[in-house]
């Protein structure tokens, strides 16, 4: 764990490894370590342990705990380390501390658990979340935690409280938080985070409204293809995004689209294709089909030939 604030160190492609189990279903630490390990360095400015793309949801609290001191472990300082931590206020508490523990620089607050409540008890639920460590949080909007614009002002008041990743995809609504943070907190440095499945798809229209950040599943299999478009993305060269997104990013989410739980599995698919077995996901979601792997394999062969198209010259689905 690094005394470095982490809202200063988030700045780059953000990795969200996959959780590996090994033949007996049990977690495969060295498998992680490995994978956690190839991530930094490929170019990784952080990794997101034990989150959605690591199935949290499928973890018990011990697994979590060593994973996370695995990829502590693994990082060693270089790069910030952020778990997941939800369910109820109670269990996300002490997911909370177990992550403190392990050596985490901070935490994203996934939605709780099942219920569907109120602003107020949702201001209640995160402001407890962060009094219980002296993790750094950011809060995940997705779901059944969809926030008004006030309440993000409320939480941005709360200590501890450093960000919001947007899984909900209302640009309208985040326009209106990010300004509502501004007008309210003038000065307040808080990070915005594109947290939609295969944020690249969007990120062209969440730059517009001025974020910038966001996570990246392909990372975890193809962190060539990612970090080519993080570039292109950051440095305005929009012709290079276009023919990634137009060759790659496009097909995967239509993949994604076909059976629920792709948002997971297919990118555990993905990292098996690369040569690192971690297994298949946990119940309740399913693998994909081998027709589904094919097409994956595919797109990633695509993608990379994208890659190779020389600055300037047309693309895929460009003419010259």
């Amino acid at each position: 764990m690094s005394s470095a604030p982490l809202a200063g160190r988030l700045d780059g492609l953000l990795f969200f490894p996959v959780t590996p189990y090994g033949p007996d279903g049990a977690v495969d630490l060295d498998a992680f370590r490995a994978h956690v390990r190839s991530g930094i360095d490929s170019g990784a400015a952080a990794v997101f342990a034990c989150c959605g793309t690591g199935e949290f949801h499928a973890l018990g609290p011990e697994e979590f705990g060593a994973a996370v001191a695995a990829a502590v472990e693994v990082s060693a300082g270089r790069v910030p380390v952020v778990a997941g931590a939800g369910y109820g206020t109670a269990l996300a508490v002490q997911f909370a501390r177990t992550a403190q523990e392990a050596g985490a620089d901070g935490l994203l607050a996934m939605p709780p658990y099942l219920v569907t409540a109120g602003q107020d008890g949702l201001v209640r639920h995160y402001t407890a979340l962060a009094a219980a460590t002296t993790l750094d949080i950011i809060v995940y909007q997705r779901d059944n935690a969809v926030f008004t614009p006030e309440t993000v002002v409320a939480l941005a008041r709360v200590d501890g409280i450093i960000g919001l990743k947007d899984g909900h995809g209302d640009l309208d609504l985040m326009q209106r938080i990010i300004s509502a943070v501004r007008t309210e907190l003038p000065g307040r440095d808080f990070l915005y985070f594109n947290g939609l499945p295969t944020a690249e798809l969007t990120a062209l229209s969440y730059r517009a409204i001025g974020v910038t950040l966001y996570s990246s599943a392909v990372f975890c299999f193809a962190p060539d293809i990612a970090l080519a478009f993080y570039r292109a993305l950051r440095s305005g060269d929009d012709a290079t995004v276009n023919r990634l997104l137009d060759a790659f990013y496009r097909p995967l989410v239509e993949l994604r689209n076909q059976r629920r739980g792709y948002a997971v599995s297919l990118i555990k698919a993905g990292v098996r294709l690369g040569g690192l077995d971690v297994g298949e996901v946990r119940p309740p979601l399913g693998e994909p089909t081998p027709e589904h792997i094919a097409q994956l394999a595919a797109i990633i062969e695509r993608g990379r030939a994208a890659l190779a198209v020389p600055a300037g010259a047309a693309g895929a689905g460009e003419r010259a």
